[in-house]
């Protein structure tokens, strides 16, 4: 006997609930076009128009130095696979890291020593990070997305991308190469943490696939995001995969680890097994921004550069950079009102808007890092026209 329509449908339903409320739903209240911006601590605020397109940005405490992981945005507009973006011929290949001194205001451009590659550097992710043999050298750390060789064409294969390591010292005007790393494990790499003798690091796949219809999957929920591990002695291997919408990662003191979540918002908490490199989920904290590059600071808050409108940031922002995007500062940190022994329903962790503009002051930022003592916070981005500095 033939079942009817109606009872079909009936069947029907409950799975399309399930798909809505888990699925489609919480993609669709983060990327809500034209969201109310409530402008957030943007009154005293200026412009480095000559830092644009700067991805990510490290803040070195101590010194008060902010380092810079820096393009132009034109070329971004050709040359971003991270977005999709993978018209090669666009591409920079002199992206550069910079030094900004916030007490002098002066930027410095560092110079490339030994670095030989014809295809260059087209930046992205960055950590720089203080030698434990000499704390004024530093290893600077850099997602490089090239071009693929062989006459292959992006669009149908994707980045060759790599990591580079670098040293420098502290404040020095040049930039000395070490080793490039590569490995299938380094698929699509986003931002990266490295440690301080210059040989391993942990980094994020920002997709599970360089190209193909298989990447969009991800906006449904496709957990196919990763954190490898690569040491330059014993090569490379996954840290933890199944994961979703991984984009920028970070490390505190006590070796947490923290990633953020690009798709659907929010920040998950790992912690390493030392013995073999990997990563487990401990936390999940939501948000409801999308979100980028994390960064911690002095006293051990976490922060996120977020995205209030990601159709703007990505349909517009990108395409043309001049579009202002709409940007935001996250802070994260543990509840002072949180006990575990009580029974009240306090969240553990809260999470704070502590800058919001309407792209008229910051656009388009993919990296946030405040100094706390200083109370200065730094905000840049992938396509931005200007490094953008706030005092809170």
């Amino acid at each position: 006997m033939p079942i009817h329509p109606a009872f079909k449908f009936a069947l029907l339903l409950p799975i399309l609930g399930v798909i809505w409320e888990y699925i489609l739903h919480p993609y669709l209240n983060i990327a809500v076009h034209e969201r109310k911006i409530h402008p957030v601590n943007n009154e005293y605020c200026k412009k480095v128009p000559q830092l644009a397109a700067c991805e990510k940005i490290i803040l070195h405490q101590q010194s008060g130095l902010l380092y810079l992981a820096c393009s132009n945005p034109l070329s971004r507009v050709q040359w971003t696979p991270a977005v999709g973006r993978l018209n090669a011929a666009g591409a920079s290949r002199d992206d550069f890291v910079a030094i900004y001194d916030p007490k002098r205001s002066t930027v410095t451009r560092l110079k490339i020593q030994g670095f030989e590659s014809a295809r260059g550097l087209s930046l992205h992710g960055m950590d720089v990070v203080e030698s434990t043999s000499k704390p004024s050298e530093l290893f600077v750390y850099l997602v490089n997305h090239r071009a693929p060789l062989g006459g292959l064409l992006a669009k149908d294969v994707g980045a060759d991308s790599v990591i580079e390591i670098f040293k420098t010292t502290l404040g020095g005007d040049t930039l000395t190469h070490i080793k490039t790393v590569q490995d299938p494990i380094i698929c699509t790499p986003n931002d990266i943490v490295g440690s301080p003798d210059g040989k391993s690091f942990y980094f994020t796949n920002d997709f599970g696939s360089k190209v193909g219809i298989i990447r969009h999957l991800d906006m449904l929920g496709r957990k196919s995001t990763s954190v490898g591990y690569c040491h330059i002695e014993n090569g490379c291997h996954y840290a933890i995969q199944n994961m979703h919408g991984n984009n920028g990662i970070a490390r505190a003191p006590n070796g947490t680890f923290y990633v953020a979540n690009c798709k659907k918002g929010g920040l998950t908490i790992l912690e390493e097994n030392t013995s073999d490199n990997t990563l487990s989920i401990v936390d999940f904290v939501p948000a409801d921004f999308a979100m980028d590059n994390l960064a911690v600071d002095s006293k051990g808050f976490v922060w996120a550069a977020a995205f209030p409108d990601v159709v703007k940031l990505v349909k517009k922002h990108f395409s043309d950079p001049t579009f202002p995007a709409p940007s935001a500062a996250l802070r994260f940190s543990v509840h002072p009102d949180h006990n575990a022994n009580t029974t009240q329903s306090i969240s553990r962790y809260q999470v704070e808007t502590v800058f919001e503009d309407d792209g008229n002051v910051a656009s388009g930022i993919t990296s946030a890092a405040y100094d706390a003592d200083r109370n200065l916070l730094f905000l840049a981005g992938l396509a931005s026209p200007n490094l953008v500095i706030c005092k809170l």
